[in-house]
């Protein structure tokens, strides 16, 4: 089991960058894949990014391809999500979340992928 906390929210302007990190506990974080997803107001949770065991792969959803990076730091047990030229329409709670079973290649995109989850972390871009 793995238990996960985001960090790095906050409230930028249009075009400004943020860092999400996401720490876990545990000694086998290397053993998970690792996920961003988030969720806007009143909307579903939706897929962002994922990384693979040991950051060699990443998976991007379209709207952000080119301005976001994930990369994750297997020493530290944590996973980061770099968010670059931020939009308002990336306002949304941001979560991570670690999948023990998918990968990179199987992974469906969708919250089913995924065992663990954290609190979320809250970003709001204005316009």
């Amino acid at each position: 089991q793995v238990q996960l906390v985001e960090s790095g929210g906050g409230l930028v302007q249009a075009g400004g960058s943020l860092r999400l990190s996401c720490a876990a506990s545990g000694r086998t974080f290397s053993s998970y894949a690792m996920g961003w997803f988030r969720q806007a107001l009143a909307k579903e949770r939706t897929f962002v990014a994922a990384i693979s065991r040991r950051g060699a792969n990443t998976l991007y959803v379209d709207s952000v391809k080119g301005r976001f990076t994930t990369f994750r730091d297997n020493a530290k047990n944590t996973v980061y999500l770099q968010m670059n030229n931020l939009k308002p329409e990336d306002t949304a709670v941001y979560y991570c979340a670690a999948t023990i079973g998918a990968t990179i290649s199987t992974m469906r995109q969708n919250a089913s992928d995924f065992d663990y989850w954290g609190q979320g972390t809250q970003v709001t871009v204005s316009s």
